[in-house]
């Protein structure tokens, strides 16, 4: 168990809208203070969860994958959130529907599931925490939706980097095409291709392994 004292000054200072005193000290009581290196599972698949994650620090990308092994990113995490499609299995005793990655090194204060439905009823700043999870990480899916119905593999490409600059604060990507091409379900070729564009018009600058985005992110 780590050091509740410890805990509760992070949550105090990540989750300002934990502000219930009772609830930070049940937090701080039966939580776990755990970490991830970049590229390290948080989350698998089909895995039942056993407990529900606050992000402390850094950054975790959420995907999908269908029956053939496809894989579609969704978005983003960053500090000072949760995933709503984990509170959801976690509320239902469903296995996980999605697959949560380390987008950059991560700390984390796990909690066990049992006590997420009764501080629902406990505590007024916990429910407002989860339907505020879930409205944005509504808001994010909606945009991913029109982005693959709307948008051109280009368009979605350059979405793709605009968001990963956000979510870690880095200009400077350390990705593979064939990563990006995985994730936006395409081919490695295509996105090859997009990126090369991408650099044409001073965008982008390409080197192993790297994308340099030069544009500016809001």
């Amino acid at each position: 168990m780590s050091n509740p004292l410890y805990i509760e000054s992070l949550v105090r200072s990540k989750f300002p809208i934990l502000h219930e005193e009772a609830l930070i000290k049940e937090i701080a009581e039966n939580g776990t203070l755990v970490s991830y290196k970049a590229g390290e599972v948080v989350l698998e698949i089909n895995h039942y969860i056993k407990s529900i994650f606050l992000l402390v620090e850094g950054s975790v990308k959420i995907i999908r994958e269908d029956d053939e092994g496809n894989e579609l990113f969704l978005y983003y995490l960053n500090g000072s959130s949760t995933c709503a499609m984990a509170l959801t299995c976690c509320l239902n005793d469903m296995k996980s529907h999605i697959r949560a990655i380390a987008e950059e090194d991560c700390t984390m204060v796990t909690v066990p599931i049992r006590f997420l439905d009764s501080w629902m009823d406990k505590y007024n700043s916990w429910k407002a925490f989860v339907f505020q999870t879930y409205n944005l990480r509504f808001n994010e899916l909606l945009s991913t939706i029109d982005s693959i119905a709307f948008m051109k593999m280009d368009e979605r490409l350059y979405k793709y980097l605009v968001d990963k600059v956000r979510a870690t604060g880095k200009k400077s990507l350390h990705v593979t095409h064939q990563e990006i091409a995985y994730e936006l379900n395409t081919s490695r070729e295509v996105i090859s291709r997009l990126l090369k564009q991408l650099e044409k018009h001073h965008k982008i600058a390409l080197s192993r392994n790297n994308i340099e985005f030069l544009g500016h992110v809001l």
